[in-house]
């Protein structure tokens, strides 16, 4: 049986792209041997090694939603919709006897009723809240998707010779990248201009902006 895990890695960060991977293999008992499990257990010496192992022995396909993507879509649907769309891709290339998702929304039925409709193969479908831990054919798509999307924040360092950090809201050096991107046009292009995050250091920016004029008007 043909058993694909899809899981995805960047979705709450406001630098980067939303990397989607699925993996697919029949023997889910040599993933664990290996020792296959979610990406976020492992650190990212061990998710490079791992990820070396599976390109070997697992067929896989990653999907890429960089920024602009993302803000183009986002005020028409939501980022739960442009993951199942991404999954569907993913399921009718790949075309599986089974899928196991790592399910983005707290309701599980009505995102299987949602990949239903999207996707056009016919397959077995499960979709669980933390299938990342539970089923090793996810955790490998995990690490896949978790070790290209480190890869991908890593290339945006070095083109634009900045530290970045993982690319989400708590780190510092993220919001300094999104601080510094206001007054760069050229590095817009690596932040998801959608986010609360952004438009909020965007609002205080122009409010400090403001204040300055004002200040030296009065001046």
């Amino acid at each position: 049986m043909k058993i694909l895990g899809i899981d995805e890695a960047g979705r709450g960060s406001v630098v980067g792209p939303l990397v989607v991977a699925g993996a697919m293999y029949n023997d889910e008992e040599e993933l664990r041997k290996l020792g296959v499990k979610d990406s976020k257990l492992l650190s990212p010496e061990k998710r490079e090694e791992l990820f070396e192992k599976l390109k070997k022995i697992v067929k896989y396909k990653i999907v890429k939603v960089y920024p602009e993507e993302i803000d183009n879509r986002v005020g028409i649907t939501n980022l739960n919709l442009i993951e199942a769309s991404k999954f569907a891709e993913i399921i009718d290339e790949m075309k599986p006897d089974k899928v196991i998702i790592d399910t983005p929304m707290k309701n599980t039925q009505k995102f299987k009723m949602l990949m239903k409709k999207l996707v056009n193969h016919k397959c077995e479908m499960v979709c669980e809240n933390f299938a990342d831990l539970n089923y090793p054919i996810v955790s490998a798509a995990s690490i896949i998707a978790k070790v290209n999307r480190d890869r991908e924040v890593r290339k945006i360092e070095k083109e634009t010779e900045e530290e970045i950090g993982v690319g989400y809201p708590h780190d510092g050096k993220t919001i300094k990248f999104v601080k510094k991107s206001l007054n760069k046009p050229e590095w817009r292009k690596y932040v998801r201009k959608s986010w609360v995050t952004y438009q909020r250091i965007k609002e205080e920016d122009e409010q400090k902006k403001l204040e300055k004029f004002f200040t030296k008007k009065k001046q």
